[in-house]
C-alpha cells in the first residue's frame, strides 16, 4: 500500500442534520494517510459546532459563495496527493479511498 496522502474535501451549507454522517464515513475509510477538510459555505444552523466536534481542518467562507468555490477552496488546503470529494449528505463504503488510491 502506498503511503501518499488522501485529502477528503467536504463543502457544507447548512447540512447540520446529515454533516456528521459524512464525516464519520470519511474518518472510518480504511486508508489510514488521510485529512479530512470540511469547507463550511457560510452555514447558517448548527453546522460549525457539529463540524468542530470532529478531528478534522475546519473552513468557513466568509459569505456563501456556492459549492464550486468550497471545492476549490478544499483543494487549496489540501495536502494530499490523492483528492476526494464527499458531499454532506453522502456516505461511502469503508474501502472506497484504499480501493481507489490502489487503481
Amino acid at each position: 500500500m502506498k503511503n501518499d496522502l488522501a485529502s477528503i474535501i467536504i463543502p457544507v451549507y447548512n447540512g447540520e442534520r446529515y454533516i456528521s454522517q459524512a464525516i464519520e464515513s470519511a474518518l472510518s475509510q480504511t486508508y489510514p494517510y488521510k485529512e479530512i477538510i470540511v469547507v463550511d459555505d457560510a452555514s447558517t444552523d448548527r453546522t460549525p459546532q457539529v463540524v468542530k466536534s470532529y478531528p478534522v481542518i475546519y473552513y468557513r467562507n466568509e459569505k456563501n459563495m456556492e459549492r464550486a468555490y468550497s471545492r476549490n477552496k478544499g483543494v487549496e488546503l489540501s495536502k494530499g496527493e490523492y483528492l476526494f470529494f464527499l458531499d454532506y449528505d453522502d456516505l461511502w463504503e469503508k474501502d472506497y479511498v484504499e480501493s481507489s488510491v490502489e487503481f
